[in-house]
């Protein structure tokens, strides 16, 4: 079979097209309203007991904290009140010994003595003058509540939310494991090591990075708009959007609540979208997609993240190139003599080549790929030498990696579109016209390497989007989507101003 003829027919086995996106769609729908009313379903729909979300005008000075891997951030927000924001950071590696301790109190006064020593270094004259006003004993530690720092704890780690400050630790993923730690509120854990190094700190909130992404973009976005929906489409995918509280029918059916604030109507749902549809009823398939399933430690699960994020495109393309370089019949990286070649050599692949390895093409390779416009797709041929141990390919074999990769990740565009456009019809701002363009933007946060980075992947979500009847061309036009920096560090402390609210109203309550 011709080259091209082979890439052409391998790549329309990932076309996504019009019909199938409506009908993950409805599908989507469906599934949003089963996870909003029950545990243990495909979309987990996660309450955050975050009931508001900002507009720009806060002001005040906010900390926040990240552990989501190997290193440690410790960040003060200074929020200005109009849409901006100053941010000082700290970050420190978290010593291996620490990732595996014996004791949860090893790891977690590491984390408070961190704070500290932020706090000394930046906020020295405030944490000095809050040191020799603790006999006020305003409170049990001894600091007025306007002298405490709200924090927001970012913890990325599969936690079971019970409150906005409370979550009690599944299990360690990234190479920690403190097993001391599992079952125990990690919140809790972080206060206990903070009031022992008598800190004017308060942990006010649990925060998921994906709804930090939702707060950031709302504090900053332009208009009275608020953010609906705050999207991760980087080395993983996942959502969190806002929803009608009545909605949430499940929180009242949860043994042990925690307060939130009802007045708003409203609750941020983290989607945990990455697991949409592990059934497969409406997700596509291909023989790649199952060899990249099989492949990992989670057969059958995040069966939409494994054909949506960077971290499996690169291995789908990998997959997909080699069936067709293991094919006899196909002359892919094949030339039979150099007077076939443009570069008057034979294609030769490294044995070492990161083809032939799990893994082995990152999805960065993908965007070079997807951006190149050169003569004779000079760029690919380069990247294909450089990266991938392939010399001397030809212009044919340039074109059909390319058609593989804009298939790919067109494919994988068009799948966002099914999750952003199931939100916005869910939602019903679409048919809440105003008489103000500015009030009629659906207003949408994005962060993550594949919507920022990758060539034509917001191109696409758009062209999905206007492919869905309930949205169409008028609705799409209303769509503003922007990226949103650092959720897990301005978000953070935003999330941390709410709850310090609901905070706050419940200890007058006591």
């Amino acid at each position: 079979m011709a080259l091209m003829q082979a890439a052409e027919k391998a790549a329309a086995e990932f076309e996504y097209n019009d019909q199938e996106v409506n009908k993950g769609v409805h599908e989507f729908l469906r599934q949003m309203d089963e996870g909003l009313q029950k545990q243990g379903t495909q979309l987990s729909q996660i309450p955050t007991y975050v009931t508001a979300v900002p507009n720009g005008t806060e002001k005040g000075v906010y900390l926040a904290v990240d552990l989501g891997g190997t290193n440690f951030r410790v960040c003060s927000i200074q929020l200005h009140g109009n849409t901006t924001f100053s941010l000082t950071q700290s970050k420190i590696a978290v010593p291996h010994e620490l990732m595996v301790a014996k004791t949860s109190k090893e790891l977690f006064s590491f984390l408070a003595k961190q704070i500290e020593l932020f706090l000394k270094a930046h906020h020295n004259d405030h944490y000095e003058a809050q040191v020799m006003r603790r006999k006020t004993m305003s409170t049990s530690d001894g600091y007025k509540k306007e002298e405490i720092f709200r924090l927001g704890f970012t913890f990325s780690f599969p936690v079971e939310q019970n409150g906005i400050n409370s979550g009690k630790l599944i299990r360690w993923t990234k190479g920690f494991d403190v097993k001391d730690a599992i079952g125990k509120d990690v919140c809790a854990l972080l206060q206990e090591e903070i009031d022992l190094l008598h800190l004017p700190v308060k942990v006010a909130a649990l925060v998921n990075d994906t709804v930090g992404t939702l707060m950031a973009r709302s504090y900053t976005s332009p208009g009275k708009t608020g953010t609906l929906l705050g999207a991760i489409f980087g080395t993983g995918t996942n959502g969190a959007y806002v929803e009608k509280l009545d909605k949430v029918t499940k929180l009242t059916k949860q043994a042990n609540n925690a307060a939130y604030d009802a007045s708003t109507g409203e609750m941020i749902v983290n989607t945990e979208w990455g697991s949409f549809d592990n059934d497969m009823k409406v997700l596509p398939n291909t023989a790649y997609d199952e060899k990249v399933d099989k492949g990992t430690p989670n057969p059958g699960i995040q069966m939409f993240e494994k054909r949506v994020s960077g971290m499996f495109l690169g291995e789908i393309l990998r997959q997909t190139i080699l069936a067709l370089v293991e094919d006899p019949k196909i002359q892919l990286f094949k030339d039979e003599n150099s007077g076939s070649n443009d570069q008057h050599s034979t294609t030769n692949i490294a044995e070492n080549s990161p083809l032939y390895k799990q893994w082995g093409i990152d999805t960065s390779f993908l965007s070079i790929v997807e951006a190149d416009t050169s003569s004779g797709l000079r760029g690919t041929r380069q990247v294909l030498d450089k990266d991938m141990g392939i010399s001397a390919a030809s212009i044919e074999d340039a074109e059909a990696v390319k058609l593989l990769v804009s298939a790919i990740g067109r494919r994988s565009a068009r799948l966002s579109a099914v999750a952003i456009g199931a939100i916005i019809i869910a939602s019903g701002r679409l048919s809440n016209s105003t008489s103000s363009a500015e009030d009629d933007v659906v207003d949408i946060g994005v962060d993550g390497s594949m919507v920022e980075f990758y060539p034509g992947f917001e191109d696409h979500i758009r062209g999905a989007l206007k492919a869905i009847p309930e949205i169409g061309l008028k609705g799409e036009q209303r769509v503003r989507i922007g990226i949103a920096k650092d959720g897990s560090g301005v978000g953070a402390a935003l999330i941390a101003l709410v709850a310090g609210k609901v905070l706050d109203e419940g200890e007058e309550e006591d």
